[in-house]
């Protein structure tokens, strides 16, 4: 194939632009000079000005989780808990025996402000179980019968059980607890889970995501995409995490990174030091917040992880998380450069100014969310006054050195990399100026970022990423030059040299 009369961005600064481009089978076979290329009979295909960038990656992403949610009730934007109550009493009643779900509220944004409680939803629900996740995902807010589940089994290290003055749970889960009791009491089966998925595949091919790195590291999740794999219906390439607790169960049958095939492989190990600003369980310098893993625990887990060849890829969002990360990453350094591993902090979002270059010193990556920034903007002024010139630092990071790593966080944001790519450029997602517009970012970074550096991240960076000869055909076609225009729109999209979205004639 041939795709000539267009723009194509290879994103090699040696190589920036061609004006064709040529592919062999699953292959990228050249460039300038294309019609000479030794193609048996190619098919030529037209692209009427229109513009070709290697497939966008997201490097940080909850698959399962987000493709459940497009069909979960969605309270993100609610302005009061009034607001958030009523979109819940219109959506659709479950089946029986079903739970009500749904996503995105975050009461920090409610006027008046105040935190949900069971009885705010029994009022609505009844006998039904309810289940709905704040927008940061590290939240759940239940109703009594839900709660009746877990027969007052909610205490865990790390987590926070929201009490009224009596003792009694008020519905709200933080952190642990949240996370246990969806993992126990809120268990769907796999045909819910692939139905979802597939569906979430196709939107992903449909806003140019050729590859992800997912995040949803419990086990079932890499059920989930063999399952998909099999059936011939998983169309982007999966980098699979791992949860750090179960590296004992991965070792003792000879699980490494890098195993599996094209589509599917063995990433890293996941890992968290504290909460979210939005649940204020960020965890602070000044001694506020959620420790879920102390530095020196962090600490053995990367030695134990380097051991069976993971690397770790660590959340942190307060400062003193991200300190506590780099300073773990700091006394295993030599271990974990021994074994070519490239570690990684997720989200980064508040640093202290000491910090931002210890990074690149180190060679620890940032794996960001352009998209946070101006999502989280009025939040972040809110709880952490005076405190933002360090927060959500994409510029500051880059110019010390840093590889910058961009991905969605979905559901928590959107699952669309070109909104991601606007945010990071423009630092504002509404009419208001830009957010700290001293961390803004150029075009050139942020699809770097979004294209290039999470191949890297995944040890891909001489089989994809960029648009050169013998790397992997994985582009998307644009409808415009993003350099001209930010607001350009998806067309079509490639993996491996076939379309799984929208193939030509356009």
């Amino acid at each position: 194939m041939i795709l000539e009369n267009g723009l194509i961005r290879t994103l090699d600064p040696q190589v920036p632009t061609q004006r064709a481009l040529a592919i062999a089978g699953p292959l990228v076979a050249g460039g300038v000079g294309v019609h000479e290329t030794a193609l048996a009979s190619p098919e030529v295909v037209d692209l009427r000005g229109r513009v070709v960038l290697p497939g966008f990656s997201d490097a940080h992403v909850h698959f399962p989780t987000w493709a459940m949610a497009q069909s979960e009730i969605d309270l993100d934007g609610c302005a009061s808990l009034d607001e958030a109550l009523g979109r819940l009493q219109e959506a659709p009643r479950p089946r029986d025996g079903r739970w009500l779900r749904g996503y995105g509220w975050r009461s920090g944004d409610w006027q008046p402000q105040r935190d949900p409680t069971r009885q705010d939803l029994d009022a609505l629900t009844g006998d039904t179980p309810a289940a709905l996740i704040a927008k940061d995902y590290h939240s759940l807010w239940l109703n009594s019968a839900a709660l009746a589940l877990a027969g007052g089994d909610l205490e865990v290290r790390g987590g926070v059980v929201e009490r009224d003055t009596s003792g009694e749970p008020t519905g709200l889960l933080r952190e642990e607890s949240a996370w246990r009791f969806k993992e126990r009491y809120m268990v769907w089966p796999d045909d819910e889970y692939l139905e979802a998925m597939r569906g979430g595949v196709k939107l992903a091919n449909a806003r140019g995501v050729t590859a992800v790195h997912d995040k949803d590291g419990w086990l079932g999740a890499l059920r989930l995409w063999q399952q998909l794999e099999e059936r011939g219906e998983l169309t982007l390439r999966v980098w699979q995490s791992i949860p750090a607790e179960r590296l004992g169960d991965a070792v003792s049958v000879g699980l490494r990174s890098g195993l599996g095939g094209p589509l599917l492989r063995l990433g890293y190990l996941k890992v968290f030091m504290d909460g979210t600003l939005g649940s204020q369980t960020a965890w602070m310098l000044d001694g506020s917040g959620v420790q879920i893993t102390s530095g020196d625990e962090l600490a053995e887990i990367v030695r134990r992880g380097t051991d069976a060849g993971f690397p770790v890829a660590v959340h942190a969002i307060g400062d003193r998380a991200n300190r506590e990360a780099l300073d773990a990453f700091e006394r295993t350094r030599e271990l974990w450069t021994a074994k070519g591993l490239r570690p990684r902090i997720e989200h980064c979002q508040l640093l202290a100014p000491e910090d931002v270059p210890r990074f690149a010193e180190l060679g620890v990556a940032c794996s960001v969310q352009f998209s946070h920034a101006p999502s989280d903007r009025d939040i972040a002024d809110r709880h952490w006054a005076g405190k933002t010139d360090g927060a959500y630092a994409f510029r500051s990071l880059l110019a010390s050195g840093a590889v910058l790593a961009n991905g969605s966080d979905a559901p928590i944001e959107e699952l669309d990399p070109l909104a991601g790519v606007r945010a990071g450029v423009r630092r504002t997602i509404d009419d208001r100026p830009a957010w700290h517009e001293e961390q803004t970012l150029t075009v050139d970074a942020a699809f770097h970022a979004t294209c290039v550096a999470p191949a890297w991240l995944a040890r891909e960076e001489r089989t994809r990423g960029t648009l050169l000869p013998g790397r992997a055909a994985d582009l998307v076609v644009l409808d415009r030059d993003p350099w001209e225009d930010l607001d350009a729109q998806v067309v079509a999209t490639m993996v491996a040299g076939r379309w799984v979205h929208n193939p030509p004639p356009w």
